[in-house]
């Protein structure tokens, strides 16, 4: 009920005493409820990646600072930032995709072309970002298909989150 008051509803302050509940535009409520959804992932998100980033550290005796993270990859390499994201992830991913439309476009139909010409094509290599499109957007086995079927699940929490993860996307998983 809450919620559901916060996101249809608003007050406002007639003459400075008396308050005045009136009905949020759709539009409005629509924008309140992504930005409240919005606001979950993120913290999800958050939460993950500093679970995972406290469980994977070894503390050192000589240095402060933590021997292992989890870190974003986009096409420049690893970004290590305070706070992680889930629109960073998403900036990153959208980066990496069009790293890969980009790579298709003019690597690949260079080196075709050449091959076609007969020309010696050994030498064009560049990098395939494909598996890590995959593990981040592959229907049914990426960190977001199963994150969005999680969210439908009842009773789902963080380990079962973590533990589905390892099921699907390990290859070795009899599932």
């Amino acid at each position: 009920k809450d919620l559901h008051d916060t996101i249809c509803f608003y007050e406002i302050l007639i003459a400075g005493r008396d308050k005045q509940r009136r009905n949020q535009s759709k539009a409005n409520a629509e924008k309140g409820m992504e930005a409240f959804i919005k606001s979950i992932y993120n913290a999800m998100f958050t939460y993950l990646v500093d679970t995972i980033n406290q469980r994977i550290s070894i503390q050192s005796s000589k240095s402060s600072e933590q021997s292992a993270s989890i870190g974003i990859l986009d096409i420049f390499g690893f970004e290590s930032f305070q706070t992680n994201s889930l629109e960073q992830l998403m900036i990153n991913y959208c980066n990496e995709a069009m790293q890969q439309l980009f790579n298709a476009v003019v690597f690949k139909s260079m080196k075709e072309e050449y091959d076609r010409e007969g020309i010696d094509s050994s030498f064009i290599s560049f990098p395939d970002n494909q598996d890590a499109l995959d593990a981040i957007d592959n229907k049914g086995t990426s960190v977001l298909s199963i994150l969005n079927d999680m969210s439908f699940a009842p009773g789902t929490n963080d380990e079962k989150f973590v533990s589905n993860l390892y099921q699907r996307m390990d290859p070795k998983s009899t599932r």
